[in-house]
This record gives structure tokens, C-alpha cells and sequence, in this order.
């Protein structure tokens, strides 16, 4: 059997990155004099990009933002989210121990992710993380970005593996799309940054503990 692709995403699936993401945006609210965003309200936000962590983090407090507002303000963030890109991201437990599992049977491992193709690149080697994948595909790399079917294509391709034996692993209806464009199985970790419970999705196999992902790849027939 060829070795099959799995194609993971990054934010909520493989590495706990809310902590950083909502210092981000807090740093936004301090730079207009507003309060900080409680992380236990910020949370369920994070997972839909900086502009709407904004959006919804100033509607939080009764702000409106602007289109006019918007762009300096993401430079508050972006700004200050390089500089702390892994200051308090965690690797979720058992993603090192399963992924070095993994790679050890020879399995083609990815990232694709609509994460800002720098912002993966940082982040991956600032969490120890790099060295798992032989492609990381971030929003920008392309003209298109996830769900759209192509960018999945593109990351099994330059892998090295074929959709017949690829997998999409996510957290997110985003994750289950792209599978489902790209006519492949997707598995879900429930634990992520979906507003809707990723019981609810729809996914082929949804797991609560990232350990168990071998498993559900031999259920699925692909390890």
C-alpha cells in the first residue's frame, strides 16, 4: 500500500495557538483605550482570522469597526503577534509523540492551513514542530486557500502522495469542506476553535484525543 498523505491543520488541531492569537488582539484594544477581552469570552472567536478576531472583539465591548479602521489596526496585531508567536502556544498532548509515530512508518506529512504563509513558517520552528512536514501551505502561498479543493490537490501533490490515499485532519466546517471539495475522508479533533461542535460537522471520524488519529486511519483503511 503507498504510504498515504495526511494533511493537517495547524491553528486548534496540531498547536494550542488562542493564547498568542488573543494577546494580539487585545494588544488592538489597548491601542484604542479599550478593556481587554477575558480569554474565556475571546476564545470560541479564534479560528476565522485576525479580522474577525477584531470585529468581534471591539462588537464585545460596543465598538463598531469601520472598513476605514480596519487596516491599521491589523497592523497592531499583526505587529505584535510576530513578535509573540509562541510565547504561550502549546502543542496539543500527544501531537509530538503520534507525528514522530508517524513519520517513523514512513507516512507524507503537511500542513495546510489559512494561516499567513509567514506566520506558519514562524510558528512551526518556534514550537518545535518543523521538522515533521515536508510541505507547509499557508494563506498566501496561493491564489486560493482552503476550502477551495485546488490547494489541497496542490499540498498532496508536492507531498508526494495521491488524493486515493490522502486525509484531511482539522478541527473546523473549514477542514471538513476541503475534504469534502476535494472528494477525500477528513477526520476531526474536538477540541479545536469551531463555534459549532465538530460532533455536528458531519466529519468521517471526529476524536477528542489526538493519539487515538491512528486508529481512526485504520478504520479509515489508510494506515
Amino acid at each position: 500500500m503507498p504510504s498515504p498523505a495526511l494533511i493537517f491543520d495547524l491553528d486548534g488541531t496540531l498547536v494550542d495557538t488562542a493564547p498568542d492569537l488573543l494577546e494580539a488582539t487585545n494588544a488592538v484594544m489597548a491601542s484604542r483605550g479599550l478593556p481587554r477581552i477575558p480569554p474565556a469570552t475571546l476564545r470560541h472567536m479564534v479560528g476565522f482570522g485576525a479580522r474577525s478576531l477584531i470585529e468581534q472583539a471591539m462588537e464585545a465591548v460596543g465598538q463598531a469597526v469601520t472598513a476605514e479602521d480596519l487596516p491599521p489596526l491589523l497592523d497592531v496585531f499583526m505587529a505584535h503577534y510576530r513578535s509573540h508567536i509562541a510565547d504561550g502556544s502549546v502543542i496539543f498532548p500527544g501531537v509530538m509523540e503520534t507525528l514522530t509515530a508517524l513519520q517513523a512508518q514512513g507516512t507524507r506529512l503537511a500542513v495546510l492551513t489559512n494561516k499567513p504563509q509567514e506566520l506558519a513558517d514562524k510558528l512551526l520552528p518556534a514550537i518545535g514542530l518543523d521538522h515533521f512536514f515536508a510541505e507547509v501551505y499557508g494563506a498566501g502561498r496561493m491564489s486560493y486557500v482552503k476550502p477551495d479543493a485546488r490547494i489541497f490537490h496542490d499540498v498532496v501533490r508536492d507531498v508526494g502522495g495521491s488524493d486515493g490515499g490522502a486525509v484531511m485532519i482539522g478541527d473546523s466546517i473549514t477542514d471538513l469542506k476541503t475534504a469534502q471539495a476535494a472528494g477525500v475522508p477528513c477526520i476531526l479533533l474536538s477540541y479545536g476553535y469551531t463555534p459549532i461542535p465538530a460532533r455536528d460537522l458531519g466529519a468521517d471520524i471526529v476524536l477528542d484525543d489526538f493519539a487515538e488519529l491512528p486508529q481512526a486511519l485504520r478504520t479509515l483503511g489508510v494506515l
